[in-house]
């Protein structure tokens, strides 16, 4: 099978068959200068699509790529790395190709961004109503009193306790986990078809970040928005994820729905990931590599090889293909580990 053919099939797989995708990201690259000749690659060729509805976890540990992706998909990415190569499709537009202008229009209407630290989202001389309401009125063109009327449904809605008086609090007047609410109120008051959740509960207390996820996930069902929820805790995306892809040094490795990957994890690296979340001892010394090259970067073969504990020759000679070892289940290694 060839890689067009591969890349085909997984776009096929993640947007229902012949329903086209809400968002599909294709052969993405980002890349940032660096102290040599040649700017180091970031991300490295990202193929990755979204269904309408559909709630996609991506999981990898920092500094895999997984913020610079979510930026990128904006158009954005983290400065100074700049946009090599690749596009994304956004109900059947090319936005990379867009205007700034036409960007901006579609940023916070169509498109929405979740921020795991909404102290330096929220301007701290502005009452939190004014915030949300200014959302509706730039993005939908709603005047004052309407602005401010959705601007308290929306707090109603993410669950702020008595929202009348919040409306003309200030930021430094929330908790963390209310912050957060407003934050999300900001993002979903223009019900926005694509919703980025950016490790958006990072730092909260884990009884608040339960309720944030809980909240996230109804809110996205109810607005029929899709999501790409991004965190570096694998566990927590089996709980609302339809999919989940795994991310490593800037390539996606595995992606599969939610019960075959954790069922059924294939690649190493996956392993590896859900063992640092497990109970049990034995997993995780069995998934457990010493530190030593984490950081190292390959120019051929698998950029995962020197961290693998199966690692073969082959694997660091030859970059392996993204391939489909069961429905919807596709993972980029030579030698994927089967299970009885």
């Amino acid at each position: 099978m060839g890689a067009a053919e591969v890349i085909s099939n997984t776009r096929n797989a993640s947007a229902g068959g012949d329903k086209p995708p809400l968002i599909d990201i294709r052969n993405l690259r980002v890349t940032f200068p660096s102290g040599g000749a040649e700017p180091k690659a970031v991300l490295k060729g990202i193929d990755l699509a979204v269904q309408p509805g559909e709630i996609v976890g991506l999981v990898g540990e920092s500094g895999a790529g997984k913020t610079t992706l979510a930026r990128s998909i904006l158009g954005l990415p983290p400065s100074p790395g700049r946009i090599a190569g690749g596009e994304v499709h956004f109900e059947g537009r090319q936005i990379l190709s867009l205007s700034e202008s036409e960007l901006r229009r579609l940023r916070g209407r169509r498109l929405s961004v979740v921020v795991p630290n909404p102290r330096a989202e929220l301007n701290p001389l502005l009452k939190v109503g004014d915030q949300i309401a200014s959302m509706a009125k730039i993005h939908l063109g709603v005047a004052g009193k309407e602005a401010r009327r959705m601007a308290l449904e929306i707090l109603r809605e993410v669950q702020i306790p008595d929202p009348e008086r919040r409306m003309d609090a200030y930021p430094h007047e929330l908790s963390g986990g209310m912050a957060q609410r407003v934050v999300i109120a900001m993002a979903l008051i223009c019900s926005p078809a694509f919703v980025i959740s950016d490790d958006a509960t990072s730092g909260l207390d884990v009884t608040v970040q339960a309720q944030i996820l809980a909240l996230l996930a109804k809110l996205a069902a109810e607005h029929g928005s899709a999501m790409l929820f991004i965190s570096r805790d694998v566990g927590i995306t089996a709980h609302f994820c339809d999919r989940i892809a795994v991310l490593f040094s800037g390539e996606i490795v595995e992606i599969a729905p939610r019960e075959p990957l954790f069922l059924e994890p294939a690649h190493p690296y996956t392993l590896m990931l859900l063992a640092a979340f497990s109970h049990s001892p034995k997993l995780r010394d069995s998934w457990t590599v010493p530190d030593t090259d984490r950081r190292r970067e390959r120019s051929a073969g698998c950029q995962y090889a020197d961290r693998c504990p199966i690692a073969q020759p082959v694997c660091r000679t030859l970059r392996p293909p993204l391939a489909e070892i069961g429905p919807g289940h596709f993972v980029r290694c030579y030698f994927p580990v089967r299970h009885a």
